[in-house]
């Protein structure tokens, strides 16, 4: 089997629950990486998200960011596709949003805007002490995020909310269903996520396949939540971890272990070990 380019979610695949890269996974990434295997993170994170330990793995160029909002080579920061939310309609989720006991965030130029009665109380919205830290790595603080949106009108990335309230969760799901321009996903049990609706990960998967002259069939991905449908969908070999979402499982073609059980290199070692 002839697969040239492995496209991995982060949270809840790669990184075991700790947020780590486990040494059964990256010895596994190293062994694809000397077979010609381009490793690609995909994930909801912007660039400046993706842990050192992955981004500087030797070897490691491209990425598959927020969603697939933007492809981006993480050498030189060259923008090779980008799905993006206009301002305006930014503007009217965020309005929305604001009625609700939530906090948001939209990504602008590879960084959160938050504000401080957000930033500064994470916990209130269900958010465990190491997400904590990663959301203040990667988002900026500014007073008013529709204040900055309506300033800037620029184009949005993407719109992450926080909730520990799970039938707020799905009620929000609910209705911001009902804008066909955009996608609403989740990664995590207290997030929703909201991107433009041609901004997926399996579109940002086709796009850097075409980009690098390979096809579908020589792609494989893994992942976890209901962001990953759309790349384990249209990867050759779409895999699940064992603690992925139900529907994840039903599309997967294959089901590895958990991620905090090297379920990544386990179905590498299942699939590519013996032919590459």
């Amino acid at each position: 089997m002839d697969i040239r380019l492995i496209a991995l979610d982060l949270d809840g695949t790669l990184l075991d629950n700790e947020k780590k890269l486990s040494a059964g996974n990256l010895a596994a990434l190293t062994y694809c990486i000397q077979h010609g295997i381009e490793i690609v993170p995909a994930t909801g994170r912007p660039a400046s998200g993706i842990p050192d330990f992955v981004r500087n793995i030797p070897g490691v160029r491209y990425g598959i960011l927020t969603n697939g909002a933007r492809v981006e080579d993480l050498v030189n920061g060259t923008v090779i596709s980008e799905q993006l939310i206009d301002w305006k309609l930014a503007y009217e989720i965020l309005s929305l949003l604001s009625h609700y006991p939530v906090a948001y965030d939209p990504y602008i130029g590879g960084r959160g805007k938050m504000e401080p009665r957000f930033r500064n109380h994470l916990e209130q919205y269900g958010l465990p002490p190491v997400m904590q830290q990663l959301v203040l790595c990667t988002r900026d603080e500014v007073e008013d995020e529709l204040k900055y949106v309506s300033e800037k009108k620029g184009y949005i990335e993407k719109i992450n909310i926080f909730t520990a309230d799970p039938q707020l969760r799905m009620e929000l799901w609910t209705l911001l269903k009902k804008y066909s321009e955009l996608i609403v996903t989740s990664s995590l049990d207290y997030n929703l996520e909201i991107n433009a609706v041609s901004a997926t990960k399996g579109e940002g998967l086709a796009s850097l396949a075409s980009h690098l002259g390979l096809g579908l069939n020589e792609t494989m991905a893994f992942g976890d939540g209901s962001n990953d449908f759309s790349m384990i969908k249209t990867a050759g070999i779409g895999v699940a971890m064992a603690n992925a979402m139900d529907i994840l499982k039903e599309q997967a073609d294959y089901i590895t272990l958990s991620n905090d059980n090297d379920g990544v290199a386990a179905a590498i070692w299942h699939f590519l070990k013996s032919s590459v």
